[in-house]
């Protein structure tokens, strides 16, 4: 066998990050709904890869609560209920208002600007048709908008508390079910809470976060208590 042969190497951790990172997309973008079972052979023939990276992904998403194992019967994607908002929402609404207040007191020019930049190609996107790739998109930039809000605060302990319970909930948002309105409200409030944050008032922002999370909470409620919601 030649230096160059990679045939039998055995996948290192970059593998199974890409494939990690790339079923977790599938679930925020609505390819692998709730409860649909992830196949292993499946998604190593799509990604091109072998079955070890695969494997090795499904078993820390499983542990990060992304999926479900079934015995013998393999991964599916958990499904998101209504205890589960509930019991997410209020660790939301204790911590992330926490973070953005210490966000409007630590912020740089550089993270400010990102912000904005993801807060107006969210408001582009609403002002257009949306279909499912402009729903796959608007998920994903909120997520970022949320996670670069968080990582500004500075508070690496609190960040990393808020990184799992915020992405559940965010990869959760099935933004397909938000209408105009709700879609505008969103809007404004990410724009709101920049606004307080750019005037240095971290009571403000804490404010709009938690009205912001509010309105997300309710919508969230009517979503999971939907008779379609499984579907």
């Amino acid at each position: 066998m030649t230096s160059t042969d990679h045939s039998t190497a055995t996948p290192g951790p970059t593998a199974t990050a890409q494939v990690h990172e790339a079923i977790k997309q599938r679930i925020l973008d609505g390819t692998y709904r709730p409860l649909q079972f992830v196949r292993e052979a499946a998604v190593a023939r799509e990604l091109a890869v072998s079955r070890t990276p695969v494997r090795e992904a499904l078993r820390e998403l499983v542990s990060e609560g992304w999926l479900e194992a079934i015995p013998h019967q393999g991964a599916r994607v958990s499904e998101w209920t209504a205890d589960d908002a509930r019991e997410v929402f209020e660790l939301r609404l204790v911590l992330e208002p926490m973070a953005v207040g210490l966000a409007a007191r630590r912020m740089d020019p550089a993270t400010m600007t990102q912000l904005k930049d993801l807060a107006t190609r969210m408001e582009a996107l609403t002002q257009g048709p949306l279909g499912g790739a402009e729903h796959s998109e608007l998920a994903s930039l909120n997520h970022c908008f949320h996670r670069l809000l968080i990582q500004a605060s500075g508070n690496q302990r609190l960040a990393q508390m808020l990184e799992s319970v915020v992405r559940t909930s965010i990869i959760r948002r099935n933004f397909a079910s938000y209408d105009r309105e709700a879609l505008h409200r969103s809007m404004q409030h990410h724009r709101e809470m920049l606004t307080a944050i750019a005037a240095d008032n971290a009571a403000w922002a804490e404010n709009v976060m938690r009205a912001h999370l509010l309105a997300a909470r309710e919508l969230h409620t009517t979503i999971v208590t939907s008779p379609d919601t499984a579907r």
